[in-house]
């Protein structure tokens, strides 16, 4: 809390200072950068107000990160990894009722009336938060404020729609094979219990391949897993980031600094020290201008495993820190990715956005595909057939991860609009979250509910106040910028096979993207590379064309869709 009140007094001091000048005869660039000084969040808010607000927060965050269960007999079960493993293995249906109901009970069900003083204080540090020519009503103004395209609900909307038909499908063919496991179980309005999904809120659905007999096509085809080649031909973990850092530079981008390679944790120290740091990857920037050489912190923070997943998320969080290195020379306030960051300015933490996101995506769809896993001699692919039925597989798992998550992304942010903008009363707003996941996900609750319940507080996001849109946008773009970047020395080859690995062309124009940060308005940096300024599902939708038609022929006579009302789960 100290911390948080000296950030707060600093960026208050800013903001009073920043407004003190007369922004009319401001060009664009000044504008955006006094605009960014200024908006502070709730440091805004002042006395008890203030104290409050982050008091509230607080414990949310304290009652999300510290929940604790008992299933059974065993006692003191943590989200992490304790349930999250149940979730995502067990094939018990009343283990995993019970493990969903009790997460909500100790979660969400105990801070729903801390999450309305919060919102309803943010609200008001958001109105406080004025600027020349710009006044704000809620705190979700100020979040969409920061992405600088007026249509940003909008767009997401219309994208979310023309995405609908695929979704549907991957929806009814997940439905089928639900319901041929639990015959009897399934709801007759066709939607999906949402805890059978294998992962806690139902926004992955991944596991399923291996949890629920016929999800899996072909189960006698090896999925596309490297774990057993790496462990094999004797990979480490700081050999995956060595060959993550190669990649980088034969693209042409900048290699990692002697500084990197000494300050980075790639795994789990030995000895204990420190173990609560190592709980999720991440990348940093500590803002210096010298190749980091003044930092004496790890660039990186990652426990590695040598395996397929790590081996993935190696080049993701190695995409942050060339991003990193490529827009240092940006005034401090650009020092970020093309669209907005943390979910209000004053917070500390700085969680990645939809272009940082999108960016170490777009280097996972290259390294991920079998041509160049091939090429690295992890991965041996002989019959045509069998690499056909491996593409297949490959991208049900991959859909089944990102355009599942799609819905659920609008879901959360769509929510807080309309709870935020007073359009759902507080008297509903549990019966509000499960009207939009009955809409746009196909999911219904495995358990009646009421508004004695709070389950938009048992998700990570709502409970710490951070923007979950970033989410959706990073998976559109990652599809649009793969195919920007094919276009270069990949044209004829089939988006879903596309490696850009060794194409100085596609990496030259990256840099050029990366350097900007956020000097120049994400739109626009979006129609430098792709020729538009606006988001497009399309190449999604090509990517996964092979999977498309697949589902066209397993789905030929089947009912598709689903028929929700909320009236019929809630006392």
């Amino acid at each position: 809390m100290n911390a948080t009140q000296v950030f707060n007094r600093f960026q208050k001091q800013q903001s009073i200072e920043a407004k003190s000048y007369d922004w009319s005869d401001f060009d664009d660039n000044t504008l955006r950068q006094f605009q960014k000084i200024a908006l502070i969040g709730s440091a805004v808010l002042e006395g008890n107000d203030g104290l409050t607000y982050s008091r509230v927060l607080n414990e949310m965050q304290t009652i999300y990160s510290t929940a604790k269960v008992c299933l059974g007999s065993k006692c003191g079960l943590e989200l992490e990894p304790d349930l999250t493993q149940i979730m995502a293995t067990s094939g018990n249906y009343s283990e995993l009722l019970e493990a969903w109901v009790k997460w909500r009970d100790a979660s969400g069900k105990q801070m729903r009336n801390k999450f309305i003083t919060y919102y309803s204080l943010g609200n008001k540090a958001a109105q406080l938060n004025e600027l020349p020519n710009t006044k704000f009503e809620t705190l979700s103004d100020v979040w969409l404020f920061q992405w600088e395209t007026p249509d940003i609900r909008q767009q997401t909307y219309k994208l979310l729609q023309q995405l609908m038909p695929f979704y549907q499908k991957l929806h009814a063919y997940l439905r089928i094979r639900l319901s041929d496991a639990l015959p009897t179980r399934m709801p007759t309005d066709n939607t999906i219990p949402a805890h059978v999904l294998g992962n806690m809120w139902a926004q992955q659905w991944t596991h399923t391949m291996n949890t629920v007999k016929g999800v899996d096509p072909y189960p006698q085809i090896e999925t596309i897993d490297v774990t057993d080649a790496l462990k094999a031909q004797n990979y480490s973990a700081r050999k995956m980031f060595q060959l993550s850092d190669q990649f980088i530079k034969d693209l042409g981008l900048d290699e990692m600094t002697d500084q990197f390679w000494e300050n980075s944790v790639f795994e789990k120290p030995k000895d204990g020290t420190e173990m609560r740091i190592f709980s999720h990857a991440s990348a940093y920037d500590f803002y210096t201008t010298d190749d980091f050489s003044l930092n004496k912190l790890p660039r990186i923070k990652q426990c590695t495993r040598v395996d397929m997943e790590s081996f993935i998320r190696v080049h993701h969080e190695m995409g942050h820190i060339e991003y990193y290195m490529q827009y240092k020379h940006q005034p401090i306030v650009y020092r970020e990715g093309a669209n907005p960051g943390s979910a209000f300015p004053n917070q500390l933490i700085a969680y990645y956005l939809g272009f940082h996101e999108a960016i170490g995506d777009v280097l996972a769809l290259s390294v991920s595909t079998p041509k160049h896993l091939n090429k690295l001699g992890l991965l041996r692919i002989t019959d045509s057939l069998d690499s056909h039925k491996m593409n297949i597989k490959f991208q049900l798992k991959m859909a089944l991860e990102k355009v599942i998550l799609l819905p659920f992304a609008f879901i959360v942010d769509k929510w807080r609009w309309d709870v935020f903008s007073g359009n759902v009363s507080n008297r509903d707003l549990n019966r509000h979250w499960w009207t939009l996941r009955g809409q746009y996900q196909g999911i219904s609750p495995p358990v009646k509910r009421s508004e004695h319940d709070f389950d938009p507080g048992a998700k990570f996001h709502i409970a710490n106040s951070i923007e979950y849109i970033r989410y959706f946008v990073s998976q559109i773009l990652q599809f649009q910028l793969h195919k920007s970047l094919c276009g270069f020395g990949q044209k004829h080859v089939p988006l879903y096979e596309c490696d850009i690995d060794g194409d100085k062309e596609a990496g030259n124009k990256l840099k050029e993207i990366l350097s900007l940060g956020s000097s120049e308005r994400w739109s626009h940096q979006l129609k430098r590379l792709t020729g538009s300024m606006e988001m497009d599902v399309k190449p999604l939708l090509e990517y996964f064309k092979p999977l498309q038609d697949f589902l066209d022929q397993q789905l030929e006579g089947e009912e598709i869709g689903w028929d929700f009302n909320v009236d019929d789960y809630f006392y």
